[in-house]
């Protein structure tokens, strides 16, 4: 105890105390205690006046719900108290008189009492305040913080603060904003922005005023003489208002103005306002996108000799003047959303790094013969006539980010996807070196009509961000296959496994968007799955409103995580992060602050329905500086997703963000309109490049699916084993003469095929072997086959077999191709095994095809060849077919060469015979074996080299 005599200083914070320690008033040189992350719920304002020598007291993570004091006795020692992130609706600490600072952020306080004795700092944000009392009038008073409450007018003692530099009443309910308050002699930084202020007070006289924000609000014009009686103004934002004019900066012909800094993005401003900023020449900062300008005169843009950053996108600028070559300093251009033709003369200026002229109607790029060295990135998505030669990419080649649009694809798959959603993608570094965001957007995902979409905040690290861009949709696909219920979860803790040493430090906000084709609820075409940890968000615009579908998992913004984090002693800083790490309390990564941070996952699943019109993605910096509304107002109306995404990032900047900001907007369109059914009318391209519709004979550009053979002696079952299972009919089969099989009408996901006789499965993996070489032939072949996956001595190939039992199909040619095939002409019902496969699609010729087609006639083993899509939703590349069926049969024949497909594991990926139908493929079958028979004589009549034992 006698050495506790001595103690100045005493932490207890993070552990169970209920009410203030008793040994604190026995410590008479204690003047710091702290008590953060205790259990206490009432502030007893006695004990702590009789603590006479503490003079800073920390109280913030408690269950405080009230102050009481049994006497009216003032302490006089306590200076400094910290009450964040409690439970308190009403607060009195008036008997404080000495109190200097406090903090009372994130509670429900409704009204406030303090002395004004002492007061020299006072931090109140984020409460429901409708009254702010202060006696006597804080005279020493600094800084006053009392956003984010519900304020509606100014406090008449902050207005007679004689010392008051520093004053932020944004995001309340003020109406007017007192001359007083305007006219201190004191302030320096007024934030008055997401208000309802429809005009300010007239200047009289110089203020020192180095930072206002008027952002949000409902001014039509700004006070005539601010640019002239604030001279040492350097920061204006009166974004998001109605202004329609700018004050002028000069009287006479010399300006003073200080201004570097100027943002009037999202107003009314026209040409007009153009000359007034000459006025301003330390400019370093300039931002008007989204208004209505159609110029910006050359000759006004020549004198802004010191601007860094211009952004004029969401305008209707036809060009960029060339006497933006005058503008040495300048960094970034950002000038998307206009109808600019031609590219403007920027790669001339020697520190330009970021160039954004996405969105416009370019057709030509001039380049010049040096390009400068600090150029990092240049945006040139959504020039729909622009067309970049191989050379103008080579020269680009040493950019470290060329946007590009890519060639849009022909499939079956993107004529469907397109007709449901489109989707763009937006990422802005800000005033950071790197971008730490990724996003994943597969507009085809799977085997059907799916998309799959995500964003990933990395905070201070793009390692993990980028990692799981590039494995998250191969994991859901997994995982999706595995369970019909839990699969988003299980993504999330897949990907956080899989993350490896990576995820061990480094961490990472995610949102997970997955389109799913409900085929089994017949009221609910598609539902969308929503997963997130972290701080990023989704959110759905349904009838022009806004819905989120996430869960925001910080300390400040979920009192659910911030008591679990205190249950489990984990330590938060006075900055609100977990072991002054992060503020999120779920991620992917982090493994190391585990059991405080977890990679458990928030998921909402909701059906789509026909008023749904947008999705929303978004990290954290985007959903700090818009609201849900907001941003889905500023885009509802635009019919490109790239403009949108884009003029969100934009919006973001342009109200303060300066962090990595990313936003994806998802245009859905889920209606009978989009109806691609072939009962409405409507066609489909199919993968040769025919109409799916077409009863006109074609000639295949790729090998012609046949009837394949199967040994009699197999059974059924054995027919499932060997096989593995059957598979979409996703593409039409191909006659031998060119022409397509009859097959049912195309249904779109709006109108699902109904049940019939027809059965079918998903795509699954056949594996074609030889012991002999790598390449699964011949160790004497030299030439690999093209698009065979070696694995040592064994060749994989993916193929798709498609059973079906065809009613009223039309298979009389086949009779005719194949006379001496088994399959006799009295044969009315057949079984018919059509093997697809999915690994490339044929782009040859219709010569080629011609030619083909004798050949195929020779062979008994052939496959048809389609686009093969991947796992992660894309189509691989255009590449020359090869009938690796037909290659195998004919190969140097070896004893010990065989061909097999392995069977398959899943049990719900077996292919199964109809009870119905058993006994006519046994029959079918034992026929096709005393053919086999007969043919084999007649082959043993040739000498040949050697035999070859095949399964087929």
């Amino acid at each position: 105890m006698g050495n506790l005599q001595q103690l100045s200083c005493l932490g207890l914070s993070f552990n169970n105390f209920c009410e203030l320690p008793a040994i604190c008033e026995k410590l008479v040189t204690l003047d710091k205690l702290a008590l953060a992350g205790n259990l206490l719920e009432t502030l007893d304002l006695t004990v702590l006046n009789r603590m006479s020598h503490i003079k800073s007291v920390d109280l913030r993570l408690n269950n405080l719900k009230r102050a009481e004091a049994d006497t009216l006795e003032g302490n006089k020692s306590v200076a400094y108290m910290d009450l964040r992130d409690n439970q308190m609706t009403d607060l009195d600490l008036s008997s404080l008189v000495s109190l200097e600072q406090l903090h009372c952020e994130r509670n429900q306080l409704r009204e406030l009492t303090l002395s004004g004795f002492s007061l020299r700092a006072l931090y109140a944000n984020s409460n429901c305040l409708t009254a702010v009392n202060i006696y006597p009038v804080p005279g020493l008073l600094t800084c006053l913080e009392l956003s984010h409450n519900q304020l509606q007018c100014v406090p008449d003692w902050a207005c007679e603060a004689k010392k008051l530099e520093v004053l932020d009443l944004s995001y309340n309910l003020l109406l007017e904003l007192p001359s007083r308050i305007l006219r201190s002699l004191s302030l320096r930084k007024l934030m008055v922005g997401h208000n309802r202020l429809q005009s300010l007070p007239p200047l009289l006289e110089h203020i020192p005023l180095e930072v206002l924000d008027l952002q949000h609000n409902l001014l039509t014009k700004l006070p005539e003489t601010l640019f002239v009686k604030a001279l040492n103004l350097r920061y204006l934002n009166a974004s998001a208002n109605s202004l329609e004019s700018l004050p002028s900066a000069c009287t006479g012909e010399e300006s003073l103005s200080m201004l570097q800094l100027l943002y009037l993005t999202n107003n009314n401003l026209t040409d007009q306002c153009i000359p007034v900023l000459v006025g301003h020449p330390n400019l370093r900062i300039l931002h008007l996108a989204n208004n209505n300008l159609l110029t910006f005169p050359a000759s006004k843009l020549s004198k802004l000799e010191h601007l860094e950053e211009l952004n004029l996108s969401g305008n209707k600028l036809k060009t960029i003047p060339t006497t933006v070559a005058n503008c040495k300093l300048l960094h970034t251009l950002i000038a998307h959303s206009n109808e600019i033709s031609i590219f403007p003369e920027i790669l001339h200026l020697p520190r330009i790094q970021f160039v954004d002229l996405s969105c416009n109607e370019l057709t030509e790029i001039l380049i010049p013969e040096a390009l400068p060295g600090a150029l990092q990135e240049l945006d040139l998505s959504g020039n729909a006539n622009l067309v970049l030669e191989h050379k103008t990419l080579d020269i680009f080649s040493h950019i470290t980010t060329l946007k590009i649009d890519a060639k849009p694809s022909l499939t079956a798959d993107s004529a469907l996807t397109s007709a449901f959603w489109s989707h763009g993608v937006a990422e802005m570094a800000g005033q950071r070196n790197k971008l730490c965001v990724s996003s994943l957007a597969l507009g085809s995902f799977a085997e059907g009509v799916e998309a799959v979409y995500g964003m990933f905040d990395g905070d201070k690290n793009e390692e993990l961000p980028r990692l799981l861009q590039c494995t998250m949709a191969d994991v859901l696909l997994e995982e999706v296959q595995q369970s019909d219920t839990m699969f988003m979860s299980n993504t999330f803790l897949v990907s956080h496994r899989k993350l490896g040493m990576a995820g061990q430090k480094l961490g990472s906000s995610a949102v997970l968007c997955y389109i799913r084709n409900e085929v089994a609820d017949p009221a609910s075409n598609f539902s969308l799955t929503v997963a997130n940890v972290g701080t990023c968000q989704a959110v759905l615009c349904r009838s022009g409103k806004a819905l989120p579908l996430s869960k925001v998992f910080s300390l400040e913004q979920c009192s659910e995580e911030a008591s679990r984090v205190k249950e489990q002693k984990a330590i938060i800083t006075e900055d609100n992060k977990v072991n002054g790490v992060t503020c999120c309390t779920r991620m992917l990564g982090c493994t190391y602050l585990h059991p405080w941070i977890l990679p458990k996952p928030h998921v909402n699943s909701i059906p789509l329905t026909v008023q749904d019109e947008l999705l929303l993605l978004g990290n954290k910096a985007l959903w700090e500086h818009l609201s849900y509304a907001e941003a889905v107002s500023a885009v509802r109306h635009l019919h490109d997703p790239l403009a949108a995404a884009k003029k969100l990032c934009t919006l973001a900047q342009s109200y303060g963000c300066q962090d990595n900001v990313g936003a994806m907007v998802v245009c859905l369109n889920i209606s009978e309109d989009n109806c691609t059914c072939e009962m409405h009318g409507l066609t489909l391209t199919g993968p040769g490049g025919f109409s799916s519709t077409s009863t006109k004979p074609a000639t295949p550009s790729c090998s012609s699916g046949i009837a394949s053979e199967f040994n009699s002696e197999l059974s059924a079952s054995e027919v499932s084993s060997e096989v593995g299972s059957t598979a979409s009919d996703e593409h039409s089969a191909l006659g031998l003469d060119g022409s397509l099989l009859p097959r049912q009408e195309r249904r779109c996901s709006l109108h699902p095929v109904p049940p019939s006789s027809i059965f079918q499965r998903q795509p699954s993996s056949a594996t074609f072997s030889s012991n002999q070489s790598d390449n699964g032939l011949d160790s004497d072949d030299e030439q690999p086959v093209e698009g065979v996956m070696t694995n040592g001595s064994k060749v994989e190939v993916e193929v798709d077999i498609h059973c079906c039992k065809g009613k009223g199909l039309e298979l009389e040619h086949l009779a005719a191709e194949y006379s001496s095939s088994a399959l006799g002409p009295e044969d009315n019902s057949r079984l018919v095994l059509i093997i697809r496969r999915q690994n490339s699609v044929n782009s040859n010729t219709v010569q080629r095809g011609v030619r083909e087609k004798c050949e195929l006639q020779k062979s008994l083993s052939t496959c048809c060849l389609y686009g093969k899509k991947l796992s992660n939703g894309s189509i691989v590349p255009l590449e020359e077919s090869l009938n690796l069926i037909e290659v195998a049969t004919e190969a140097p024949k070896k004893k010990t060469g065989y061909f097999a497909a392995p069977s398959q594991m899943e049990p719900e990926d077996q292919f199964v015979v109809p009870p119905d139908l058993e006994e006519e493929v046994k029959e079918q079958m034992k026929q096709h074996q005393e053919d086999r028979a007969d043919q084999e004589l007649k082959e043993h009549a040739v000498p040949l080299p050697e035999e070859f034992d095949t399964a087929l």
